[in-house]
């Protein structure tokens, strides 16, 4: 019985094995597909000299804050992947038997924006990971927050950082009060949700998630998001 069972966990493994390196192959194919059409330094220098590209340094602390908070607070201490976020993940979908819950991280997710399209597919999800690795090969963490945040979709047509904050409190992201930054930071996740202009309630209780994931992880004082609750 025991070999049997030994026999089985082999077996198991080893087309674990052929799973994974074929997925290996096929993300990697894909990915470099991509960059035959245009190299991944091109598509990054493309998004760094539009119109009103805003640098890491031109944001606020309480915005950068707020976005590492709710999309990846471990952001800073990672690599390119996240496995902790991908296991809770993995388990969460699991347990509720859906899968809503990713696992992405804010460098993935800049991957998504500056070399793939918006399609949820499993080939996207595949060539991502090689992407991310390549980002941070080649990219500080702060250059791809600051990728992240000027090639995400904030709703009612604002792409980027800079067009979302002159679009709903016409300012520039620079002068973003900790209202106005925890409400931003909080609309790409869904922006035909979380828009400030789509739905006041949802934005309003989207916003409220934000701060508390500020105070949880030390950016703000509970005193703080209070004000911005009332």
């Amino acid at each position: 019985m025991k070999k049997i069972i030994f026999k089985l966990i082999i077996i198991i493994l080893i087309l674990m094995l052929i799973v994974a390196s074929f997925a290996f192959l096929v993300g990697f194919g894909y990915y470099s597909n991509k960059l035959k059409e245009k190299p991944l330094i091109s598509r990054v220098e493309e998004v760094q000299k539009k119109a009103n590209y805003t640098t890491y340094d031109q944001l606020p602390s309480n915005y950068l804050h707020a976005v590492v908070a709710v999309e990846d607070h471990r952001y800073y201490d990672h690599g390119p992947i996240d496995f902790i976020a991908l296991m809770r993940a993995f388990y969460t979908n699991i347990r509720d038997k859906e899968f809503d819950e990713g696992g992405s991280t804010i460098t993935q997710q800049v991957a998504k924006n500056v070399v793939f399209n918006q399609d949820r597919t499993v080939l996207r999800k595949l060539g991502e990971l090689f992407a991310a690795f390549d980002l941070e090969k080649n990219y500080k963490k702060n250059e791809i927050l600051a990728l992240y945040v000027n090639t995400s979709y904030f709703g009612d047509g604002y792409y980027g950082i800079y067009d979302a904050s002159k679009g709903y409190y016409n300012k520039e992201p620079k002068d973003l009060n900790l209202d106005e930054a925890s409400m931003l930071a909080g609309v790409p996740n869904a922006p035909s949700v979380y828009a400030p202009t789509v739905n006041p309630e949802l934005a309003k209780k989207r916003q409220k998630h934000v701060l508390n994931k500020m105070v949880e992880y030390g950016y703000i004082s509970q005193e703080d998001a209070n004000t911005v609750n009332k």
